[in-house]
């Protein structure tokens, strides 16, 4: 077994990402602190071909070299937008004919191996505060709330942790779905 070659990766251009079908799927983030999650969660976005990423409330916005760090580059790949609450964000998305699920845990939470995602219709996944979570008046907005099994003592991962895991398992649901 050998490691595959930069060359032999087939990775897109800025242009070919921005012209790529997208993953219906777009990232909300709710006032998370750190620049270096921030970053990683673009990189996510990136990796899955998704829509886009709602910075919301006092989540940092790119240009930041403390963003780029964890970014690397995708901050120029993946569109985002700015608002200054989540819920005028969720408000916006609602509008727009998303389906909007915060990643929390909470009472009436689906598990993430039981959640399907909704066919032909976009998704926005909401993700909270590195100590606080999701806000409470996003969570009564939105339409349903994911949660991460967990079997740990400390029932507690890192934001750009979850958003791998969660959108890794929407994003195969999604290409099972589409027959690909």
């Amino acid at each position: 077994m050998r490691k595959l070659s930069m060359d032999e990766l087939g990775r897109k251009t800025v242009d070919e990402f921005k012209a790529a079908d997208k993953t219906p799927v777009v990232l909300v983030l709710d006032n998370v602190r750190s620049m270096h999650n921030v970053g990683s969660v673009f990189r996510t976005a990136d990796a899955f071909l998704l829509q886009g990423i709602v910075l919301c409330g006092y989540t940092p916005v790119p240009p930041h070299r403390d963003i780029n760090k964890t970014a690397l580059g995708a901050t120029e790949t993946v569109d985002w937008q700015y608002f200054p609450t989540t819920l005028e964000a969720v408000e916006a998305l609602k509008n727009a004919g998303y389906l909007i699920m915060t990643i929390e845990q909470a009472a009436g939470s689906v598990m993430l191996d039981a959640f399907t995602p909704p066919a032909g219709q976009p998704l926005a996944l909401v993700f909270g505060n590195e100590v606080s979570g999701v806000d409470a008046g996003v969570m009564k907005m939105a339409d349903g709330c994911i949660e991460i099994p967990q079997s740990g003592m400390k029932h507690s991962l890192n934001i750009s942790v979850s958003t791998g895991i969660v959108v890794w398992d929407i994003f195969v649901k999604l290409k099972a779905a589409a027959g690909r």
